[in-house]
């Protein structure tokens, strides 16, 4: 038999495709991949995540059985949180802008958690301030995953290892969005740790290169370019850092939908986007891995 103990599971071991359809159609050498990183309640690779997360804390001792958990969030993090709380039975006190509407509010609290609000007018350091109180108001654990090497840990233990397997290292760089910074930073310090000459490209959105250090403003690539750099984010292990247009993400996410029917969100488009580039501009990268963070959902 072969039964998974939990979803979860199923949601650790995921798949890299080979995009053929779209090597097929720009006429690449057939050795462009994309490392599925998404699946479960978000459709994104933030399920996995928190779930990974918090057995990591556990494991460390960080995580008693029960004790809540505080976390800044409420975006799609903030869903898979809840839904990987009430899997393992901890409270969770999410912490947020007064700001958020009050259906997303509303919808996170039908997920069972607690919602936690901070003047607006105090930004991301008013929420986090208002975090560390609860903290110490129930004694939780505050995951901050923004700043959390557990964050980049569950990548040096499943993604990373994930894609050499898929690849047996036969591999000449991967390519990541820049979020929280977790995942380009778990992956590229495993990778390098065994295949040394693989180069490790971040990417973040035109229209706000903070990692780069250039202009920083509103996009449209949910997942990608938080404004500033993360604490998570190690520019020692990154070669290069590229730039894409949110137009150019959007439109490539529905055109590899179109080649290889993958539903892939803008920041998986992003990602597409620039490893196209780099094998344009530079001959001797042939064999590129992508990291899809997120797929569009389309009904």
């Amino acid at each position: 038999m072969n039964i998974h103990k939990s979803y979860y599971e199923t949601l650790y071991d995921r798949p890299t495709v080979a995009l053929s359809g779209y090597c097929a159609k720009y006429g690449l050498a057939d050795s462009l991949y994309a490392y599925i990183a998404y699946g479960g309640t978000t459709a994104s690779a933030k399920d996995a995540l928190a779930e990974g997360m918090l057995a990591l804390a556990t494991e460390k001792g960080l995580l008693q059985p029960g004790q809540p958990v505080i976390e800044c969030s409420s975006g799609s993090f903030a869903v898979a949180l809840a839904v990987a709380c009430a899997h393992s039975r901890h409270p969770l006190l999410l912490c947020m802008p007064a700001t958020v509407p009050l259906e997303r509010q509303q919808m996170l609290a039908k997920f069972g958690a607690q919602i936690v609000l901070s003047n607006y007018v105090y930004g991301r350091q008013g929420v986090i301030e208002r975090a560390q109180e609860a903290v110490k108001q129930t004694g939780g654990y505050f995951l901050n995953y923004f700043d959390n090497d557990l964050n980049a840990e569950f990548h040096r233990r499943v993604t990373g290892p994930n894609i050499a397997r898929a690849t047996g290292g036969a591999i000449d760089a991967v390519v990541a969005g820049v979020g929280t910074g977790g995942t380009i930073t778990g992956v590229g310090e495993y990778l390098k740790a065994w295949y040394p000459d693989v180069k490790i490209i971040a990417v973040e959105p035109y229209e706000s290169q903070a990692i780069g250090g250039g202009i920083i403003g509103q996009h449209n690539i949910p997942g990608l370019g938080a404004g500033f750099v993360p604490e998570n984010y190690n520019p020692y292990i990154v070669d290069a850092v590229m730039a894409v247009p949110s137009h150019s993400a959007n439109l490539k996410a529905r055109e590899i939908l179109e080649t290889d029917a993958i539903p892939a969100s803008p920041s998986a488009g992003a990602v597409l986007c620039a490893a196209h580039q780099l094998m344009a501009e530079h001959e001797d990268i042939r064999r590129v891995v992508c990291v899809f963070a997120g797929q569009t959902l389309y009904e």
